[in-house]
């Protein structure tokens, strides 16, 4: 595990964040958030994935605002329904019960969201992977949107020049499209995100013909072509499957990439020109992957009295 100490390189993203916002209101939060990560990834491995990856989804809709915490309510419908959520995003339980933990210890006084971002990182930690320094004082959303969940997040199924643009109006950049996509070293992903690869790729009755044949075979067991084989699970990176390694990288390379989305990663040169590197030098995208990290944990942060400090994640106080 490498831990990263650096000067942001983009300081001014922080507005009135601070790296020790809750050293005095709440001296023990990262002990507590650290210990419930630990308990939960102890009890589940795939957790580790499953938080970074309810971060990640957070972020990407409006900014970090812990906004895919919400429940519906009567008036709206949030993001835990949207269709890159439903039924697919986990970990809900985990912050709620490192909320409660967190409440006991210092009520009203840390934001649901910054207890998501610190237990991101800690989950990377635990499965492997890189720290990073994480800047706190983010403010929890009052609303959420199941139509943003729908266009924001970027998806499977899309071509690379789309997600791409989606990375690039968060202001992330390419780099950290191929950087991001890294945290596909550890998780899972349901048979229907990726069955037209193995049976009906592109329309044409046949199998991806970039998809490594041994690969295809297995994952032709695995997920029948019928829909009762959908919500089938299939490790993201089979080689090394819960450990945050940069083995996704030579898989890439290999041609066994799960997902058409990180495959794609091979077809543009610029975007394989960043996977083989990271495929040779671990330490390279554990740094890169860090600083990506910091980048996405301070998209369109709530501060001073644009948000509030929820009692319990799932409603606004």
């Amino acid at each position: 595990m490498y831990l990263f100490r650096f000067a942001s390189p983009f300081p001014s993203a922080y507005g009135q964040l601070d790296y020790n916002f809750y050293d005095s209101s709440c001296p023990r939060l990262q002990m507590i958030v650290r210990y419930g990560v630990w308990a939960a990834v102890n009890n589940d491995t795939r957790m580790a994935a499953s938080l970074l990856r309810l971060h990640f989804h957070d972020c990407f809709v409006n900014g970090c605002d812990a906004s895919i915490l919400l429940d519906d309510t009567v008036d709206s419908k949030g993001e835990k329904n949207a269709f890159p959520n439903r039924n697919s995003v986990r970990g809900y339980e985990v912050i709620d019960n490192i909320k409660a933990d967190v409440e006991r210890a210092c009520p009203s006084t840390v934001s649901c969201v910054d207890i998501l971002t610190l237990a991101a990182r800690e989950a990377v930690v635990m499965a492997g992977g890189p720290s990073w320094p994480v800047a706190l004082g983010r403010q929890d959303g009052l609303t959420a949107s199941m139509q943003a969940a729908n266009e924001q997040l970027p998806s499977p199924f899309e071509p690379l020049e789309n997600i791409t643009a989606k990375f690039t109006s968060k202001g992330l950049d390419l780099k950290d499209v191929v950087v991001l996509s890294g945290g596909h070293t550890i998780g899972f992903a349901q048979c229907f995100t990726f069955k037209r690869r193995l049976y009906d790729f592109k329309g044409s009755g046949k199998p991806d013909p970039t998809l490594d044949a041994s690969a295809l075979a297995n994952l032709q067991d695995l997920c029948p072509n019928k829909d009762s084989s959908n919500t089938i699970l299939a490790p993201l990176d089979p080689v090394s499957v819960y450990k945050f390694d940069n083995v996704y990288y030579s898989n890439l390379i290999n041609n066994v990439g799960l997902l058409e989305s990180d495959q794609a990663l091979m077809r543009d040169p610029k975007t394989a020109a960043l996977v083989n590197s990271y495929s040779r030098n671990p330490y390279l995208f554990s740094n890169d992957f860090a600083t990506s990290m910091m980048k996405l944990g301070n998209l369109g942060i709530l501060t001073g009295n644009k948000g509030q400090i929820r009692k319990k994640c799932g409603s606004v106080n």
